[in-house]
Order: C-alpha cells, then sequence, then structure tokens
C-alpha cells in the first residue's frame, strides 16, 4: 500500500509573484497551489517568506488559506537570495524534526533550490515543485519527483479566443536589419511598403480577461508531443514485466519526465488523457474500466511532431539578427514579433511550448539568451552566454588595440634589449662601431671605464679657472 503523503509547503512569494506577474499578467492566488496538493496528500505546514510590510495586497488571501507569514526584513545591504536561506533551512530543521512530514512542495521558480531539492530527495522526502513553465528552470522541474506548472491550475474556458496585441500600441518601423533578415520575398516587398506581419499572440495578454479573478488556461498542446514519453513509459513497463495499466503508466511517466501534466493537452484527469488518446487513434486499451490495459496504436515516428531543440535553431539566427537591439533587453513580445518577422510560419505550441514565453524559459537554460523577469515589463530577454552581446565585442575592440600597441612597443624595444644582452650579435657589419670592434668583454670593460674616468676629471680640469 502506497504511504500517505504528509506535504509541508514552502512558498518564496517573492519569486512566485512576479514570476506569474510578468509571464502570465495575473496576480498569484496561493489557494490554486494548495488545493492542486491537496489532491496528493495532507497538507501538514504552510509557510510563506517575503517582505509583507510591502505586500499588503497578498496578507489577506495568506490569512484565508492558514499560510503562516514568515517576515523577512532586509538589512540595509540589501536581502538578496534571504528567503531563499532561510526557506531552505527551515526546510531541512522540518525534515530532521518530522519525521512524519515525508513530502515537501516548493513554490518556486529559482534554480537555487536545486541543491535543497537534491538533499531532501537522499533523506526520502518527495519533492512537488509548483511554479510557471515560462519561468520555473527546466532543470528544476526535471529534478524533483512531480512539477505542477500553475498554468494547469488556471481554469479552461474553451469557448475563449485569445486576442492579440491591444490596438494601442504603436506600430514598430521596420529596420534595415529586418530587411536584410526576411527569409522570403514577399516578406521583404513586405516590409518596404511599410507592411508588417501579423503580430505574434501575446502569451500574457492572450490569456486574461477581465480583472483578478478571472484565470485562463493557455491553449492546450497537440497530442502527438505526448506520444514519445507515453512509448517509453510502456516500453519500461514492459521491461519490469508489469501489466501497463492507468496508475502505473502515469507514474512511469512521472518518474522519466516530473513536469508532465496531463491538462497540458486540454484533458482534466489522465484517464480523459488516455481517452482522448484512443479517439484520435494513437493508443488501444482493453478490459474493464479501472484496469485496463494500454498498447500503442500508432508509433510516434509515424506522427512525428517537431522537437523542442529544433525551435533553438530559428531563435538562434533571430538573436545573432537582432543582437544589438537585444543588448539593452527586449521584452518578450518584441522578441516573439522579431520571431514572426524573420519566420513567419513559427508557432511556440508546435514545438511542444504553450506560451513563447515558456519556449523562453527554455532557451534560457540553454544558454541562448538570458532571461528576467520585471512585475511591469514582463519577460526581458538578452543575449545568452552562448552568443556573447554585441557590447562585449565593443568592449574588445579597446583591449584588442591595447594589445596591439603593448606588442608593437615590444616589439620596438626588443631591439634595445637585443644590443644590451648582445649587442655584437645584433648589430650588422657595418653599423658596428670601431671602438668596439674586438669581440672580447676585456677591452669593452676598459673602454667603458675610460669613458667614466674622463667624465670625471672634466670639472677637475675647470677648478684653475675659478
Amino acid at each position: 500500500m502506497q504511504e500517505r503523503q504528509n506535504i509541508a509547503v514552502f512558498v518564496d512569494y517573492d519569486n512566485i509573484e512576479i514570476g506569474v506577474k510578468s509571464t502570465l499578467r495575473r496576480e498569484f492566488a496561493v489557494s490554486l497551489c494548495l488545493d492542486a496538493l491537496k489532491e496528493r496528500g495532507d497538507i501538514v505546514a504552510k509557510f510563506a517568506y517575503a517582505n509583507w510590510a510591502r505586500q499588503e495586497g497578498a496578507v489577506r488571501q495568506m490569512a484565508e488559506n492558514a499560510v503562516q507569514m514568515v517576515q523577512r526584513l532586509p538589512s540595509p545591504r540589501g536581502d538578496k537570495n534571504g528567503a531563499d536561506i532561510n526557506l531552505a533551512l527551515d526546510a531541512l530543521e522540518m525534515a530532521f524534526t518530522h519525521k512524519n512530514v515525508n513530502a515537501f512542495a516548493i513554490i518556486s521558480g529559482d534554480s537555487d533550490f536545486i541543491p535543497l531539492v537534491n538533499k531532501l530527495k537522499a533523506y526520502g522526502k518527495t519533492i512537488f515543485i509548483v511554479g510557471g513553465k515560462a519561468f520555473t528552470s527546466t532543470i528544476l522541474q526535471q529534478n524533483c519527483h512531480e512539477f505542477i506548472s500553475y498554468e494547469s491550475l488556471l481554469q479552461d474556458d474553451t469557448k475563449f479566443v485569445p486576442q492579440n496585441v491591444p490596438m494601442n500600441r504603436p506600430t514598430p518601423i521596420p529596420s534595415a536589419t529586418a530587411l536584410l533578415a526576411a527569409t522570403t520575398a514577399l516578406a521583404a516587398a513586405n516590409l518596404e511598403k511599410g507592411i508588417l506581419p501579423p503580430p505574434p499572440p501575446q502569451y500574457g495578454d492572450a490569456n486574461r480577461r477581465g480583472g483578478r479573478g478571472e484565470h485562463r488556461r493557455p491553449a492546450p498542446l497537440d497530442l502527438p508531443h505526448a506520444l514519445p514519453l507515453v512509448e517509453r513509459a510502456l516500453a519500461t513497463l514492459r521491461r519490469r514485466g508489469v501489466q501497463p495499466q492507468l496508475g502505473l503508466l502515469k507514474s512511469t511517466m512521472l518518474q522519466l519526465d516530473p513536469s508532465f501534466n496531463e491538462r497540458a493537452y486540454g484533458t482534466g484527469s489522465f484517464s480523459d488523457f488516455v481517452d482522448k488518446l484512443e479517439t484520435n487513434g494513437y493508443l488501444a486499451t482493453t478490459g474493464p474500466e479501472g484496469r485496463k490495459t494500454i498498447e500503442v496504436k500508432q508509433a510516434a515516428e509515424a506522427v512525428a511532431a517537431p522537437k523542442k531543440d529544433e525551435a533553438l535553431a530559428m531563435l538562434r539566427q533571430v538573436v545573432d539578427i537582432y543582437k544589438l537591439d537585444l543588448e539593452d533587453g527586449a521584452t518578450a513580445d518584441i522578441l516573439a514579433g522579431w520571431m514572426t518577422k524573420i519566420h513567419p510560419t513559427f508557432d511556440a505550441q508546435k514545438y511542444g511550448f504553450q506560451s513563447f514565453g515558456e519556449f523562453l524559459n527554455f532557451a534560457q537554460d540553454n544558454y541562448l539568451v538570458r532571461v528576467e523577469a520585471d512585475a511591469v515589463r514582463g519577460l526581458i530577454a538578452y543575449p545568452g552566454a552562448e552568443l556573447p552581446a554585441s557590447g562585449a565585442a565593443r568592449e574588445a575592440v579597446p583591449e584588442a588595440k591595447a594589445a596591439a600597441v603593448s606588442a608593437s612597443v615590444e616589439s620596438d624595444q626588443a631591439p634595445v634589449e637585443s644590443i644590451a644582452v648582445q649587442p655584437m650579435e645584433a648589430l650588422e657589419e657595418d653599423e658596428k662601431p670601431k671602438r668596439m670592434a674586438p669581440r672580447k668583454r676585456a677591452p669593452a670593460k676598459k673602454a667603458a671605464t675610460a669613458a667614466v674616468s674622463t667624465a670625471v676629471r672634466r670639472p677637475r680640469a675647470r677648478k684653475p679657472v675659478e
């Protein structure tokens, strides 16, 4: 019998709040996270870390959900990572002092918690991570037992049609780089005429309607994106000699990919997910309800969907073209517009991303871009470590010039040094002074001594004149 989960919840409020605001353009609701965790076990402790004096709007919802608020008082030098350290210490203390707590839920997207996650796993604890796919590190998603995406907790409304860019935004002027980077003659001709491509869907505003209480789930992914994971899980169960049933299939899929969530494919439960696969002809099930045996009907190769890595090559081209603009930072909306200009057929959902922000998060973990969350402007993208910023290249120019100058100085000084060390070998035969004609060192020393003595005797000859 499976052990009952007693879950301790730790909320890094500053991180999750700015992440939700910058990617989904809405206020963070802790009740959505707690309701999802209640489906996985009993919540025995709830802690949230922040400077609550500056979070008056969040104090009420924390009190309504009986979350214990841990006050963080920043020092005059700031409080960078102060909440992270406090959270990690309290979680480890609870792991040692409360043996009944066998599961920990960290509501945050900060990759700094990876050492804490690994340590708690080493002590046999089950780890849940709750965060947005657009701002939670993919490394953190893959190293927990189950990742619960905040997007999957939002309400689903199939009648809701995403809207595009608000009409009050100014129309951008096509740049010279856009003209040169146009992949088709038609796109180049349209740009020259001032006709811009249709704006890309807004990953934040597209899923928002109305006020704070309106929660909308992003558009579902296509089923072929889930087939490789399903096939891999079924193959694992066959090697173990276990009959593949619903419960075992989902637990195996979570072992292989903790970020899997059936709600990302437009289903409310895993049984509905399997039924949807069967209805579309991808799977076949046999047996009574609750004890169904599952087998693959269509191989994933036959219905292969574009892989996530294939989209990186397209973004790499855009980042290379607009690296001057990215140096000062560009919002995700602007970068999505550049992607549409360079690659008019690009769609993040075709590659398994529910939003463009999630795609940028994936690209950041591949060192292609660097993303910072801003509560007002949203996600801000900069060139990643893989592609140096143009500013770094400009800074390298003075350094190169300085190196060239120093090299030329050294080259100018080299003959002088060679003359001082090896005077006879460094000079040509016709340039040798007559007084240094002998190659022996002793005469040279005598000549130097004579020159010094002559310089000393001159003042003495002037004394009688005075």
